[in-house]
């Protein structure tokens, strides 16, 4: 049998987040609190589940340095990226969809129904690596 210690406390610890706070983004969408360096200490990560409303549209905008994944758990979204948002990519229920760093996006929900998203990112400070482009705005239909 293999003894077990309590944890140290200068250690870190797993740890579970229920998503049923939430926060407002800079990109324009509220997300529920999940996996950060604010509310886990994560030191190279988070994650965190976000819904987007039908009609809900992001500001435009990119992460700094930091990569983005995507998984779509109900719904659909559209999403445009490029340097001058020229790309357009739909991703429904059941698709993974990859962001590099710094490459600006702007996602929607077109549907009538909300689309549930789990996103991870190489910034363990879910909002730090934010930059909104407000000039790519009007490139997007409204």
């Amino acid at each position: 049998m293999i003894a077990s210690s309590p944890p140290s406390s200068d250690r870190p610890q797993c740890r579970i987040i229920r998503p049923v706070s939430t926060y407002d983004g800079k990109q324009g969408f509220s997300y529920f609190e999940g996996i950060a360096r604010e509310t886990v200490g994560a030191s190279g990560i988070c994650m965190h589940l976000l819904t987007i409303p039908p009609g809900g549209r992001a500001k435009a905008h990119l992460h700094e340095n930091h990569e983005t994944a995507i998984f779509v758990v109900s719904g659909v979204s559209g999403t445009y990226w490029g340097e001058r948002l020229e790309h357009h990519e739909t991703v429904a229920a059941g698709a993974l969809f990859y962001i590099p760093a710094g490459v600006p996006h702007l996602p929607y929900n077109a549907g009538s129904e909300p689309c549930v998203a789990v996103i991870a990112r190489t910034d363990p400070h879910e909002q730090e690596s934010v930059v909104l482009r407000p000039d790519l705005e009007a490139l997007v239909p409204g």
